[in-house]
């Protein structure tokens, strides 16, 4: 069989002669010829599986950054990527599921305060935060208390002060008496304000550098978790074995991978891999991402800065979250881990487990 069109190659391969344009600019999937005359797209027959699986793992909503790397290696390395992936759609998708579920029983009039669960369940959490190994200050804020988690990781010249405003008045919302139908709505409006008065505090100072903080905490109400999240500190989960980012980092390169235009291996080095699309007391959107996060006993949570997540892989903090007992532990050694990978920038750890009440 001789080469086939691109209107061919489509209908074969069950992808639009668009997408395959697109695939093409992208390096996925070029022809095999383009004829000089012409400019026609020109495909061997033996593309077709390699189009095929573009076209499958393109269904189950994977970025093509990363169908370019699946297409890149062998089948065992592929069928363990993809594993990776849709055990990442299946916890984005459970958070959102209950997500759905709570608006469904508070719009129908069900009391959302009765817990979802019978087991009575507490906290018990451990915070570190330290300079790294070359900044001269500290200009993150990290605290855990009974009923808040939050780590802020402030930028710019009014760095520190955002962070520390930014988390104390978190501190003030008290989740124990706000009814929980109510709870996202004043988490994200307290949030908007505390923007606002990071904004009007940088405007007024003398120094005419930009200044803001990013912030990611959790509200603990008895038998949820409540999450308000803006910029590029992360929550990860430790459930059941598995590790989950459960938070989306809002800068520039990570809008740039969500489109496929960059692969996760050059967002690593991308001269722009720290720039914020949303913060708190910058230029950009202030809108945060909330959300309820139902909790099981055995749970395991971490808030950390980028000072943390940018040096560290994964694989090496799901390590150290694994096989650590206590929270106090597991932050001193994520801590280490940044400043033994060059510390290059503040770092601030908050480990949380989800346990029985009186354990």
């Amino acid at each position: 069989m001789g080469l086939l069109t691109i209107g061919t190659f489509a209908k074969a391969s069950r992808l639009s002669p668009k997408a395959l344009r697109l695939y093409d600019e992208l390096g996925l999937l070029p022809p095999a010829r383009v004829d000089p005359a012409s400019g026609y797209r020109l495909y061997a027959p033996e593309q077709l599986e390699q189009a095929r699986l573009v076209a499958w793992l393109r269904r189950l909503g994977m970025p093509l950054a990363r169908i370019q790397r699946v297409c890149a290696l062998d089948a065992t390395a592929a069928a363990q990527e993809i594993r990776a992936f849709w055990a990442q759609v299946e916890a984005d998708t459970a958070a959102r599921r209950d997500l759905a579920s709570f608006l469904v029983d508070h719009l129908l009039g069900k009391d959302p305060d009765m817990p979802p669960i019978a087991e009575p369940l507490t906290i018990r959490y451990a915070v570190l935060s330290d300079r790294g190994q070359v900044r001269e200050s500290n200009q993150d804020t990290a605290y855990a208390g009974p009923r808040l988690l939050a780590v802020a990781d402030g930028f710019g010249s009014e760095g520190a002060p955002a962070s520390a405003a930014a988390v104390q008045a978190l501190k003030l919302l008290r989740p124990d008496v706000i009814p929980v139908g109510d709870l996202l709505s004043v988490l994200g409006d307290a949030v908007v304000q505390i923007g606002r008065t990071i904004n009007t505090g940088v405007q007024q100072g003398d120094s005419p550098e930009e200044g803001g903080t990013t912030l990611t905490a959790m509200l603990w109400t008895g038998s949820r978790l409540a999450l308000v999240h803006i910029g590029d500190s992360r929550v990860y989960l430790l459930r059941d074995g598995g590790l989950f980012q459960i938070t989306h980092d809002h800068t520039v390169v990570q809008s740039m991978l969500d489109e496929g235009s960059i692969s996760p291996e050059e967002a690593l080095s991308h001269p722009q891999r720290s720039m914020l699309v949303r913060a708190l007391g910058a230029s950009v959107d202030a809108s945060p991402d909330v959300r309820l996060q139902d909790v099981r006993r055995g749970d395991r949570y971490l808030l950390c800065s980028d000072g943390l997540s940018a040096v560290v892989a994964t694989e090496a903090i799901h390590q150290v979250l694994s096989h650590t007992r206590r929270p106090e532990q597991a932050v001193r050694e994520l801590v280490a881990l940044a400043n033994g990978s060059g510390g290059p920038d503040n770092v601030s750890c908050v480990v949380a487990d989800i346990v029985e009440s009186g354990r």
